[in-house]
């Protein structure tokens, strides 16, 4: 059968078409099906990711909160025998054991809002003349607890050594060696030495930088946790030690330094205003709140503004652009949403169980993470504007504040990285509460210790305590 040309030529084009959209709808088909495919590998590599996140944070956490046993060589030293060498272990006296460096003759403890004892044991299974160091913390309205458990240590001193008992001293710095220097006294019976707070924190710090291997750390989201290594080449640095309140220190030597600034807005602060704003008791407690809580409840962010990153100034939208900025706003709706339901008073609305009468509710973890990052963040813009002002290239945190918490470090990394534009670090200390309770210990060591060529050492699970929770 003979068909016209036109319309052969018509039907030729409808199939090529026919065909070619074939072609092109299995192109996007194999395309789409790439694309779930890739979408797939990567969600599984996300997964891969995240899982591989959690465990080494979950490590860093540990290492952080449990820091471990600093071993070190000691020269002269009067050794007690094995059997001593097991301090008594407090259950319910109120102690935090962070870690292990005590000398039977010498105890050091430093006051604030927060007593921090530091002693000296032998070594069991040792033979060589060196020991640890064991670190114990204690809120201050708990001192009496600390001083009994002090007390143990001097009554298992002395029943193990006899005659051959040295004289006991206690060094002491910070507030609390002159608010309880009395009460330390009448309740020890011995000598309390009273050091100067400064000297013994910058003593404190050069021992664990120059001797401690493993000691000090610095914190970035692709490297959570990197050691640096011990080194003699120290100075000059800037110290903030953040305790009650903020001294940021400027170190040009051994035994050379001068308080260059600081800020009354500290771990104080951070404690008094949750007291009053949450439920916690303990500063322990109000960390522990931050890390469940989500700021952004409470805090405006720059997303807020902007609906996006501001890239033009370098803002990501998760960036804070006012602690507490909601607040106000939701306070203010919330006024404004019970008026247009009946204007009910203050008190109505409290007994109203209709929740779209009640005020909104900041929930206390919110409150506690936002004002983690308000404090946090103000420390280290202040550290940072003090390093460049004096040129001082490196930055160290101790004191309290910090308390291993990863959010703090994270929070005060990001500050200085952020404002030098990644030319600065933070480095932090995994015994940061104790710089002055070391200086302080230093300070009357004995003669010939020799402390070259320290080590650090996991715990053996009878030293291994963990903080007690209230």
């Amino acid at each position: 059968m003979l068909v016209p040309r036109d319309i052969s030529e018509t039907l030729l084009e409808r199939l090529y078409h026919a065909y070619r959209n074939q072609l092109i709808a299995a192109s996007l088909i194999d395309a789409a099906m790439g694309s779930v495919l890739d979408a797939a590998a990567d969600a599984e590599k996300l997964e891969g990711r995240r899982l591989r996140i959690e465990r080494k944070s979950s490590a860093i956490d540990q290492t952080i909160l449990s820091p471990g046993t600093v071993s070190i060589n000691v020269q002269g030293a009067f050794i007690v025998d094995e059997a001593s060498s097991n301090p008594p272990t407090p259950s319910d006296d109120g102690a935090q054991h962070d870690t292990e460096i005590r000398l039977p003759n010498h105890l050091s403890v430093i006051g604030g809002s927060l007593a921090k004892l530091v002693y000296f044991s032998h070594e069991p299974s040792s033979t060589d003349l060196g020991g640890r160091l064991n670190f114990l913390k204690y809120e201050t309205d708990q001192i009496h607890q600390c001083l009994e458990f002090i007390q143990r240590l001097q009554s298992e001193y002395h029943q193990q050594n006899g005659s051959r008992s040295g004289k006991m001293s206690i060094m002491a710095t910070g507030g609390g060696a002159y608010k309880y220097y009395e009460e330390m006294k009448r309740v020890l019976g011995v000598e309390v030495l009273r050091e100067d707070e400064m000297d013994c924190l910058i003593m404190g710090l050069d021992f664990f930088i120059t001797e401690i291997p493993r000691e000090v750390f610095t914190y970035n989201d692709s490297d959570p946790m990197h050691f640096e290594d011990a080194r003699a080449d120290i100075y000059p640095y800037l110290l903030v030690n953040i305790g009650s309140g903020v001294s940021m220190i400027k170190v040009s030597g051994q035994s050379k330094f001068e308080r260059i600034g600081g800020t009354s807005l500290g771990g104080g602060t951070l404690w008094g205003l949750l007291s009053l704003l949450t439920g916690a008791r303990t500063f322990d407690d109000m960390l522990r709140m931050a890390e469940a809580g989500d700021n952004g409840a409470v805090d405006m962010l720059v997303g807020d503004i902007y609906g996006a990153d501001y890239g033009k100034i370098g803002l990501k939208s998760t960036t804070i652009a006012s602690s507490f900025g909601k607040v106000f706003k939701m306070k203010r709706q919330g006024e404004h949403q019970a008026e247009d339901h009946g204007g009910l008073s203050r008190e109505e609305r409290e007994d109203d169980n209709d929740a779209s009468t009640s005020q909104p509710v900041f929930k206390p973890e919110d409150i506690s993470r936002s004002l983690l990052y308000a404090v946090s963040n103000n420390i280290g813009q202040i550290a940072y504007l003090q390093s460049e002002k004096h040129n001082l290239e490196r930055i160290y945190f101790g004191g309290s504040f910090i308390r291993g918490h990863r959010q703090t470090i994270q929070t005060l990394s990001y500050a200085i990285s952020f404002w030098s534009k990644g030319e600065k670090k933070a480095y932090f200390l995994r015994h940061e509460g104790y710089l002055g309770s070391v200086g302080a210990f230093l300070k009357r060591q004995p003669r010939n210790w020799g402390r070259r060529n320290s080590f650090e050492e996991r715990p053996a699970s009878r030293f291994n305590h963990q903080p007690r929770k209230d």
